[in-house]
């Protein structure tokens, strides 16, 4: 557990030589590449931040091991080992001159020559034309101090890009730059100051216009509350936040997901950079695919109604084989849009060719009426919420969206202790969701005949004020936070471990 009287997180800035450092930044502490590398007080400092502006990030630079070693020892760490592979990547770079092709164009319009090298300091330029493009080529490569090489062949395009020393910035440009430098540090995120109480930087992924979200406004301000309490220094971010992913030790996704969704970039880059997420990608790709976790049921055998996999070549058996009414699902429904009820052949006829419009495979499954639907909301393998969600008025759903009355979109709900669920009930929730993995899922189940009957895992599960929180309150939220933070101090614990077992293998 980290220790609370380090509750200040420290900006440690790595040169080459501190010497040539020419900006004043309050309350840095301004290191050689050298002694971060070999002194043992950095190999033990928890709650640090560190800024790698060595002058050569190459293969085996000292560049190089100051951002890897500092990831090993859980510091977070701008640019991390992923930012510089980057630069030496042609293809990554070709591939992000595509991606902002049109700001290229935009910010470069007006030149007449056939090259154009951009200096990008701490995520500005000393011109104001080319700001936006400044930033956003910051945004993807987090390094302070960089230079890009433009090229025009019928338009202009990146041909290079990489970081620069503090030595290579013109005379010229010092003022500006000592200004940049000084916003840059400043900004809330870096800053560390004896009224901050927290551990770690907390990202709440969130869609402000999202007409459904995961968690009402209520929740997400409980959530920020929690994580506050649990040591978290916490911002809200949205889809445009993707390049700085890497500023934080945890992200937290409230905001439905999708495979094929910026939610999922998120979520895998921060599982690719070491950073604790929920949900992470693996939970988002088995959830978001009925096709899938109807498969890993069937091999689990896992209770559930009659199910069959739909495509053109058996869709004729469908009446045979489950009857009238059945219910058919695309892959990625959620939230019971993209469910159908089928009451006869003509509508399942007609359902189906819809259907198979956007998917080659489809779910069947026999209806099976029910006044309500059990929902166990389960974290690391442990329930830690339970309600009954009753159907829409005068509809066979929990969600009637079709419904003019928007009171009476959804049914009634009831939430409940664990221990009063069916021990069944529980007891098949965390079996599935341990086929899954260990992430936040809600598990919804039928009561049928005294058997429970898994009808779908949801990764990023409802969680609104109000509804799910009602016997739980605050202890539900703590939980979620405190889960995100032991995820982080168990990453943080084996890298110290792994620097431990390095540094005894070099002595031996």
């Amino acid at each position: 557990m980290p220790d609370h009287t380090r509750n200040i997180m420290k900006k440690i800035i790595v040169v080459n030589n501190p010497k040539n450092w020419k900006f004043h930044i309050p309350e840095a502490e301004i290191v050689s590449a050298k002694d971060y590398l070999t002194h043992h007080e950095y190999t033990t400092q928890k709650n640090v931040r560190v800024f790698n502006l060595c002058r050569d990030y190459s293969y085996q630079s000292k560049g190089y091991y100051v951002s890897l070693l500092a990831e090993a020892r859980g510091h977070k760490v701008i640019p991390n080992v992923k930012n510089i592979r980057d630069f030496k990547a042609p293809a990554v770079v070709k591939i992000i001159s595509d991606d902002i092709d049109e700001l290229i164009q935009k910010s470069l319009h007006k030149l007449t020559g056939t090259e154009f090298v951009l200096s990008i300091y701490f995520g500005q330029n000393v011109s104001a034309q080319y700001l936006e493009l400044s930033q956003e080529l910051y945004r993807i490569f987090q390094a302070p101090l960089l230079r890009a090489k433009f090229v025009f062949k019928q338009k202009w395009f990146i041909q290079s890009i990489r970081p620069i020393s503090v030595d290579e910035i013109p005379e010229t440009h010092k003022d500006l730059v000592d200004k940049f430098a000084i916003e840059y540090f400043e900004k809330n995120r870096f800053v560390a100051t004896k009224s901050d109480d927290y551990l770690y930087d907390l990202g709440i992924l969130i869609n402000p216009d999202e007409k459904e979200p995961p968690s009402n406004k209520q929740a997400i301000h409980n959530f920020i509350e929690a994580a506050q309490e649990t040591g978290f220094r916490v911002e809200l971010i949205t889809k445009k936040d993707y390049h700085r992913v890497g500023e934080f030790d945890a992200i937290f996704i409230r905001e439905t997901t999708n495979v094929n969704h910026h939610t999922y970039a998120f979520a895998r880059r921060a599982q690719s950079e070491g950073i604790a997420v929920i949900d992470d990608p693996d939970s988002i790709l088995r959830c978001s695919n009925k096709v899938y976790l109807q498969e890993l049921m069937t091999v689990g055998k896992i209770p559930a109604p009659k199910t069959i996999i739909v495509h053109s070549e058996n869709r004729n058996t469908l009446a045979k084989e489950l009857g009238f009414p059945m219910v058919i699902k695309t892959p990625d429904s959620s939230f019971s849009l993209g469910v159908k009820k089928a009451n006869d052949k003509e509508e399942l006829e007609q359902i189906l060719d819809t259907m198979f419009e956007h998917s080659d495979l489809l779910i069947a499954q026999e209806y099976t009426p029910t006044e309500f639907d059990w929902r166990i909301g389960i974290l690391d393998g442990r329930p830690i919420y339970a309600c009954k969600y009753y159907m829409a008025k005068d509809h066979w759903q929990i969600y009637n969206w079709e419904s003019a009355d928007k009171e009476e979109i959804c049914g009634m709900f009831d939430c409940l202790p664990i221990e009063s669920v069916p021990h069944g009930i529980v007891k098949t929730a965390l079996r599935v969701a341990n086929l899954i993995g260990n992430g936040l899922y809600g598990v919804d189940l039928k009561e049928v005949k005294g058997r429970p009957e898994v009808i779908e895992v949801n990764d990023n599960p409802s969680i609104d004020a109000g509804i799910e929180d009602q016997v739980g309150k605050k202890k539900l939220y703590l939980t979620i936070m405190r889960s995100l933070r032991h995820r982080i101090e168990d990453r943080l614990n084996a890298a110290q471990q792994k620097v431990i077992q390095h540094e005894r293998e070099m002595w031996l």
